[in-house]
């Protein structure tokens, strides 16, 4: 999803700036935060509220991802590094940020492939000619964690507050109508996101219903 271009003149949610409490000592959250406010911070801050917002959510799915939450939450972090005007190549931002991380900042492979692939990244991989180069340089992450990524992506609004899926796919289309190249990916899409949001809910269920045992 790209920045509009009336986004930079917007004022950034008031938000504490990146946590010192992470989920483990691996410390990735944390280093990601750092990395993600100083590429989108000033020249993209409603990108940056909304990176924000994302991470808070992956933060929220402790409870079902343990350990991998700090994993989740850098990936959250990074995942929208792609629009920042130094990084962007292709103009494609999963693939720009994804490349950036691995040719740049050496990120884990893990983040690497989970910014690559977030929100089901593939069908606009194919929309914009570029599914081979996504393939071919970033396999694919486990199900869980992407499943994970996307559910904090697309239950995120552009300024970072909490949307139902089915708010967050309007606000989409809403914000680039039915013929821009990004809706027509995100109704190929909205099969995968659905799906992912339904599994990562079905988990929080079970975890919540279990503690009430």
């Amino acid at each position: 999803m790209s920045e509009t271009s009336q986004d930079v003149s917007l004022v950034p949610l008031v938000r504490p700036r990146c946590p010192l409490t992470i989920v483990n000592s691996v410390g990735q959250a944390e280093w990601a935060c750092d990395l993600a406010q100083h590429l989108l911070e000033t020249t993209l801050p409603r990108r940056w509220a909304h990176t924000q917002g994302v991470a808070a959510r992956a933060m929220s799915l402790a409870p079902i991802l343990g350990d991998e939450a700090d994993t989740l939450t850098a990936a959250a972090y990074l995942h929208d590094i792609g629009y920042a005007p130094d990084l962007v190549d292709t103009g494609f931002h999963p693939l720009d940020g994804a490349r950036y991380l691995r040719d740049v900042a050496k990120a884990d492979d893990t983040l690497c492939r989970l910014v690559a692939h977030h929100s089901c990244a593939v069908n606009e991989a194919l929309n914009r000619d570029l599914f081979d180069a996504l393939t071919a340089e970033f396999d694919e992450e486990r199900p869980e964690l992407v499943e994970a990524l996307t559910y904090c992506d697309m239950t995120t609004g552009p300024d970072g507050t909490h949307l139902d899926v089915t708010e967050r796919l309007a606000e989409i289309h809403s914000r680039y109508g039915p013929e821009h190249l990004v809706s027509r990916s995100i109704t190929a899409s909205t099969p995968c996101i659905l799906a992912a949001v339904q599994a990562v809910e079905k988990g929080l269920s079970a975890v919540r219903q279990g503690g009430n045992l």
